[in-house]
């Protein structure tokens, strides 16, 4: 028996999605908990790794094992072991074709800036940046022509265990809202290069600080290289809201 699982997660306290020695992360609780439910160890595969301090409104990943009671039994097991800072909020039982990443047809993220200083119920989920201008529409107008498929090199970080073999991927969405002193960068594709999100969050800021120019983040999209002006924002700030499927 197959079981898609959805969570939520404040990632601050944990070490990111993907297990480690130390077990602190949200794989080894997950699994950890699962051993106790099915009496054995049990694997779950999720939809993509998160990093040290990413969050998630909507995380998937499935595992396999026998379970012939209430569905929703199962959820309150899994839910009731976990630490406060995850929460499973859906389960259902799929065919075995189903694969939480593989099966995956785009995903959803927002990342969330506030221009000024974040109150102390915030400041773990926005990356405050301090009191400044910026221009918006500046922003969106070279968002705007990163939009579609095309290979995202120059915004990708390939260290560690992070090496992705095809850098194309395609962006159907890629948008700075504002509402006061929010600003919220929207985007959809259908896969990210490791850090990709973050990266893009932090160059197209720059340019809309005038920091940098528009024209030399294009020279680098161009040419799939990544130079020293393309930086990358912070992890708490970031959310993984949907995986679809």
């Amino acid at each position: 028996m197959r079981w898609r699982c959805e969570c939520q997660y404040d990632g601050t306290d944990f070490q990111g999605w993907q297990s480690q020695p130390h077990g602190n992360t949200l794989q080894d609780y997950i699994e950890g908990r699962l051993a106790v439910i099915f009496g054995k160890k049990v694997r779950i595969h999720g939809s993509g790794r998160t990093d040290c301090g990413v969050h998630a409104r909507g995380q998937v990943f499935h595992f396999d094992g026998e379970w012939h009671h209430d569905t929703e039994k199962l959820r309150r097991a899994l839910h009731s072991g976990l630490p406060s800072g995850i929460q499973i909020t859906e389960i259902h039982e799929v065919d075995n074709y189903f694969h939480a990443r593989f099966s995956v047809k785009k995903k959803r993220y927002t990342y969330q800036i506030y221009l000024g200083h974040a109150s102390p119920f915030e400041k773990r989920y926005k990356w405050s940046i301090g009191h400044r201008t910026i221009d918006l529409p500046q922003m969106n107008a070279l968002a705007h022509c990163l939009l579609g498929e095309h290979d995202f090199s120059a915004f990708g970080a390939f260290g560690g265990d992070h090496k992705d073999t095809h850098p194309r991927k395609t962006l159907y969405q890629l948008t700075f809202l504002q509402d006061g002193c929010d600003v919220i960068l929207a985007t959809e594709g259908n896969g990210y290069l490791y850090k990709m999100v973050r990266t893009l969050t932090a160059t197209l800021l720059e340019v809309g600080l005038g920091k940098i120019d528009g024209n030399y983040v294009l020279d680098c999209f161009q040419k799939g290289i990544r130079r020293e002006k393309i930086t990358t924002a912070p992890p708490h700030g970031l959310f993984l809201d949907k995986v679809f499927y």
